[in-house]
């Protein structure tokens, strides 16, 4: 008599595989689609903004007779660093403060203005690490953990005030699923804060998508009850073959 396939043996049906391919293709080609979708409209929403202030004849839209995508970010580009050289000495940082005083005597202005350029200086800085750090704190209640940002070390009145001279206070961001551009500001005691091995970007995956994505450890040596790194054994040797 014949004994049953065993399941992990028996053959995928045809409509079960043809689903298998679409889910395969839709997890290769989806990214890469939108990746390209967001590229390319960023590069044409630059374009439609520079383009026009570019002079026809430096313009090679004038001269083809196809339109020629991402110009119009190039010279972006360059503009930028041209603006920055030229801010980087005396004279244009005259200018700059000369312009900075006038958005002052404006109430409104200037408030938009403040704030907008303290976020640029913060995120563009580079001696500032600004999210360098993930961290778990227990969040919104003891038992629950939640995933953080980690900013800053709490500095000023609020660390004085919060925290004490005795009690280190870090500045934390807890995003929010599946938008983890929005979320809470906290300020923690460092010895609540538990550091983890994950990246910010591998972070902001877990985050965006639900728990689903989680990121492995890698080939890290896994630890023991105690904290300390638990070394692989040794292989046993082999016995004889008289014994």
């Amino acid at each position: 008599m014949m004994q049953p396939e065993p399941p992990h043996k028996r053959r995928i049906g045809f409509g079960m595989r043809l689903r298998n391919y679409f889910l395969t293709g839709l997890v290769i080609a989806a990214p890469l689609s939108i990746t390209i979708y967001i590229t390319w409209t960023f590069i044409g929403w630059v374009d439609a903004w520079v383009k026009p202030w570019i002079p026809a004849r430096y313009n090679p839209d004038h001269y083809l007779p196809f339109t020629v995508p991402g110009f119009g970010l190039i010279v972006a580009i360059f503009l930028l660093i041209f603006l920055g050289a030229t801010t980087a000495n005396l004279f244009g940082r005259t200018i700059i403060a000369y312009g900075e005083m006038l958005l002052d005597r404006m109430p409104l202005v200037r408030t938009i203005y403040r704030a907008l350029k303290q976020i640029f200086e913060t995120v563009l800085s580079q001696t500032q690490q600004s999210f360098q750090d993930v961290g778990l704190i227990e969040y919104p209640r003891t038992g629950l953990w939640a995933i953080v940002f980690v900013a800053t070390e709490t500095k000023g009145e609020l660390k004085a005030k919060a925290g004490g001279e005795d009690d280190d206070l870090l500045s934390v961001f807890l995003p929010t699923t599946p938008n983890p551009t929005s979320g809470f500001l906290l300020f923690v005691p460092r010895k609540d804060v538990i550091i983890l091995d994950m990246s910010v970007e591998d972070a902001a995956k877990v985050v965006i998508s639900g728990g689903l994505v989680t990121p492995s450890n890698g080939d890290k040596t896994p630890a023991g009850k105690d904290g300390h790194e638990v070394l692989p054994s040794e292989p046993e040797a082999p016995k004889n073959a008289a014994e």
